[in-house]
Formats: structure tokens, C-alpha cells, sequence
């Protein structure tokens, strides 16, 4: 019997120590997917920012190119590299040079393009950065981004309410940015239902599920980490990908309505690890 390789990822982004989100999801996550997870943090900061007064905040993109340095020297590529929260033009660009150098053949590249949500870009973003990152974007395999973060790398007005005819054309101009596959997340066509549209050059699909009343911190997090997992374990399988994260950050939820606690530290995924892991490892 061969011996089987074990996938490896590099996921580039912020380490939020309390709050459930950016690093401290995306690492057990992917690994409870049987995947090796290496991580380039962008950033150090005591807590999220949603929520929580008087962070702390540490850039460390002074330590990204001293990092990439040592990895040269060992030679190291990665069967995937997945970046979420960027926080300046020098890193986007530090990322593309990553991008460049340390993705194995025929690789996948994965971005969360972190900017906004509900309308609006995060504090310190501006509609030069969002275009900047849509330049990343062409650069990438499959992008993640939400409606807020769509509208605002289209240079498009964003809306409160978006008909499946609005997707389709917007899932197209991201395609157009040099994507090989773009797919949006809190899509929703009806009441009660959210989901995620996708397009692969060819055909757009939709997947939707309960929608669940409230705002839930890193969730967004979770879904691209669940989504990358997925993709690296079933061929890359684009719509397969985009569903069964939705059911994990969905699962994800409602384990937190069970078990409550403060909104701000984010939702309980460490129960729902096992939907993750392959039984036949």
C-alpha cells in the first residue's frame, strides 16, 4: 500500500488571542481536517475588535520577510495558502511575493478578502485598499468574499437587497478580476433562508440554509477555514466546498444558542470539530 502525502496549508492572518476568530479558528479547523496547518501571523492583538475596548495591537509585518527568508532557505512549499484579515498595502504586496514563491505546483491559492460587512468597510479600510485587494484577488484561485467586500472591490454601491439576477452579474465581474472561482457569502433570496452563491467559469450555484437572527463574531472565519478544509480533502470541489461550510458555521451557530455566553467570544466550533474528520483516517 503507497503512503499516503498529507496535505499541507499556509494561512496567512491576524492572531485575535480572545475572540474565536482569524488564526485561533483557522488552525484547528483546518487540522481537524487532517490537514497540516502552518500559519504567517499578520498581526498580534489581545482581543477582536468587535466588541471589546482597549486592545492591544502588534504589526508583526516586519517579521513576514525574515519568515519568508528562513522558509526559502528550507525549501518550502505549500499544497495551499489561504489568507484572511490583511491590514496594509505592504502586506497585500508581502502576500503576493508569498503567493509567488512558496505555492507548490499546481497549488491552490484561497482568499477571504476581510474588509466589511453590513455595508460598510472596517475601520481603517478605504475604497483604494479594497482595490488593492481585488488586485490580490487575481492572483487566486478561489475567492470568499461577502456582499459588503464584493461591492466595494467592484467599486459598486452596495445594497441592501440583491435578487439571484444581481449574483449572477456580480459572481461574473469577480470571475473577470482573473479568478478561477469566485463565491459569495450571505446571499438571500428569501425570508428565513441564507446561503452562498458560486461560479466556476461555467456554472453558478446556489446553496442555501437556515437563517439565524443575530450577529455572531468569526463566523465568517469559520466558513472559509470549514470551506478550504473541505476543498482540500474532496479534489477541490468547488460547490461541495461551499455548502458543507455553510452547514458547519450553521451547526456552529446553533451550538452557541445552546450553550450561550457572551456574543463577543465568538461561537463554540471546537463541538463541532467531528463533522471535519474523516472517519476513514
Amino acid at each position: 500500500m503507497p503512503n499516503l502525502i498529507q496535505k499541507r496549508v499556509l494561512t496567512i492572518q491576524d492572531i485575535s488571542c480572545v475572540g474565536r476568530c482569524s488564526l485561533t479558528v483557522a488552525l484547528p479547523i483546518i487540522s481537524a481536517a487532517g490537514i497540516e496547518c502552518s500559519v504567517l501571523p499578520t498581526a498580534v492583538l489581545s482581543t477582536h475588535t468587535g466588541g471589546f475596548e482597549g486592545y492591544t495591537y502588534r504589526d508583526l509585518t516586519g517579521d513576514i520577510t525574515p519568515i519568508a527568508e528562513h522558509w526559502r532557505s528550507l525549501n518550502l512549499k505549500f499544497d495551499a495558502i489561504y489568507t484572511g484579515y490583511l491590514g496594509s498595502f505592504e502586506q497585500i504586496e508581502l502576500v503576493s511575493e508569498i503567493f509567488d514563491e512558496f505555492k507548490a505546483p499546481g497549488g491552490t491559492i484561497l482568499i477571504d478578502p476581510v474588509m466589511g460587512d453590513n455595508g460598510k468597510l472596517y475601520t481603517g479600510f478605504t475604497p483604494e485598499f479594497a482595490h488593492g485587494m481585488a488586485v490580490l484577488c487575481a492572483k487566486a484561485d478561489v475567492i470568499l468574499p461577502n456582499l459588503t467586500e464584493t461591492a466595494f472591490m467592484l467599486g459598486e454601491p452596495y445594497r441592501d437587497e440583491y435578487n439571484a439576477a444581481d449574483i449572477d452579474a456580480l459572481l461574473r465581474r469577480l470571475y473577470a478580476l482573473g479568478v478561477k472561482a469566485a463565491a459569495i457569502t450571505g446571499v438571500a433570496y428569501e425570508k428565513g433562508k441564507l446561503g452562498v452563491a458560486a461560479f466556476d467559469g461555467k456554472n453558478i450555484k446556489t446553496y442555501f440554509n437556515k437563517q439565524i437572527d443575530g450577529y455572531y463574531h468569526g463566523t465568517g472565519d469559520i466558513y472559509a477555514s470549514a470551506f478550504l478544509a473541505s476543498y482540500m480533502t474532496n479534489g477541490g470541489e468547488l460547490y461541495g466546498a461551499a455548502a458543507s461550510a455553510a452547514d458547519f458555521t450553521v451547526a456552529c451557530i446553533e451550538a452557541k444558542q445552546r450553550f450561550g455566553g457572551e456574543p463577543r467570544r465568538g461561537v463554540p466550533f471546537e463541538l463541532c470539530l467531528g463533522m471535519l474528520a474523516d472517519p476513514s483516517r
